[in-house]
């Protein structure tokens, strides 16, 4: 009773059966639109944030959050740089670890990470211990030149536990015939499955001690990992722990030596949503058709109101109204379409799966065999917001035609 006479007359329009059957389809083409792009883009960007979610995880079960280490030599002061880290709260847990680039030769050759842990340590900073598919972690123990190797690549070299591995290091040494690389021994005693091909075909893990005799390293070690409480303060608290160790130390975190690859996803996600984007802006377009269909169809109204004293600014505004309603309707049950088909994705797959008769994502071909899926609020806001500013744009064409009516032309044929 107290709404403006724009608005009133707006949601008249939108309420009341058109003599032109054509424009309410139209309209209702409009309204299908838009809530379709809007629960594709909402249910797309779901699952893209997902499977992001699902590798940095997967990553960062192995990798350490940050790391600090010397710069062209052993870090020799490796145990007061854990007690430092230890000391600080934002962080979970420290420990050394040795790192370097190897080639591996049991039946087949195969070039990988060497890392050197304790596995008292390691877990304070990764998951490897849970990860093993055979054996255990605690088989490194000092002296016994055991390894562990990544599932894949003990499946590429040919390795099964008890076999043994030869490990050669480009560290060479001096003999009468020159520079020989440095050559080791070790036994296979587990192989581990971290799910992230970057670890399971490129990573073999070995005692701390053992790698520092095979490369002559003595007490020193390539560097401390650090696992944080917050991962997002990864850089911070590495450059406070250099800082106060003093002295030139190299520090990283899991963002910059993975930089390319998230930013590559984050690149693949925005281009996914601009595509995805343009079914709602068809639905815009279809807005367009039906409010200029609707402004034809109204002249004589028009006419009438303008006569009665509405003002061309109040006339544009009722056609706003009535396109903006319509907007807001398909947004909204996009919203909520997008949100209860993200929800329950995992089941509709199952569903298909079972229907067919076939595995979408099968586990020998696929490291992740679900959909996984994470709804972020402000996606969601986002995508709103951006097909209600393409719907309130669609009717501005349409009702600045209708402000331009001419009472007297609109009724000479009426």
């Amino acid at each position: 009773m107290f709404k403006p006479i724009s608005v009133a007359i707006g949601l008249r329009y939108l309420r009341a059966k058109r003599r032109n059957g054509f424009i309410s389809f139209i309209s209702l083409a409009s309204i299908a639109g838009i809530a379709l792009g809007v629960t594709a883009l909402i249910t797309t960007l779901a699952v893209m944030s997902g499977f992001q979610r699902e590798i940095r995880d997967r990553m960062l079960q192995m990798a350490a959050h940050a790391t600090v280490s010397a710069y062209g030599e052993p870090l020799t002061e490796w145990r007061l740089a854990v007690g430092k880290a230890q000391a600080d709260p934002r962080v979970a847990g420290a420990a050394p670890y040795i790192e370097k680039e190897a080639l591996l030769s049991a039946t087949r050759q195969q070039p990988a990470i060497i890392r050197g842990v304790d596995p008292a340590q390691e877990r304070k900073v990764s998951v490897l211990a849970d990860k093993m598919v055979e054996g255990k972690l605690d088989s490194l123990t000092p002296g016994s030149f055991n390894i562990v190797l990544g599932k894949e690549l003990a499946l590429w070299m040919g390795a099964q536990v008890g076999d043994s591995v030869v490990v050669m290091t480009a560290d060479g040494r001096s003999t009468p015939m020159g520079a020989m690389p440095q050559l080791k021994r070790f036994t296979v005693s587990g192989i581990f499955e971290a799910g992230y091909n970057e670890f399971d075909k490129g990573l073999a893990v070995v005692n701390m001690h053992d790698i520092q005799r095979v490369l002559r390293m003595g007490e020193g070690v390539t560097g401390v990992r650090l696992r944080l409480h917050d991962m997002d303060q990864a850089w911070d608290v590495a450059r406070d722990l250099s800082v106060s160790l003093g002295g030139p130390y190299r520090i990283s975190d899991w963002s910059s030596d993975n930089a390319n690859m998230f930013r590559a996803l984050k690149m693949e996600k925005t281009v996914m949503a601009i595509l995805l984007s343009l079914i709602i802006a068809m639905g815009a377009f279809n807005l367009v058709s039906s409010q200029v269909m609707l402004v034809t169809d109204k002249q004589a109204d028009i006419a009438i109101q303008r006569t009665l004293g509405l003002t061309p600014m109040s006339v544009m505004r009722i056609f706003v109204v009535q396109g903006t309603l319509i907007g807001i309707i398909g947004t909204v049950l996009g919203v909520v379409g997008g949100i209860v088909l993200t929800l329950n994705l995992e089941h509709i797959l199952k569903a298909i799966e079972t229907l067919l008769g076939v595995q979408l994502l099968p586990e020998d071909v696929y490291y992740i065999t679900g959909l996984p899926t994470d709804l972020q609020t402000s996606d969601v806001v986002i995508i709103a917001g951006v097909a209600l500013a393409m719907a309130f744009l669609a009717t501005l064409y349409p009702a600045w035609r209708a402000a331009r009516t001419a009472p007297a032309e609109a009724l000479r044929y009426e």
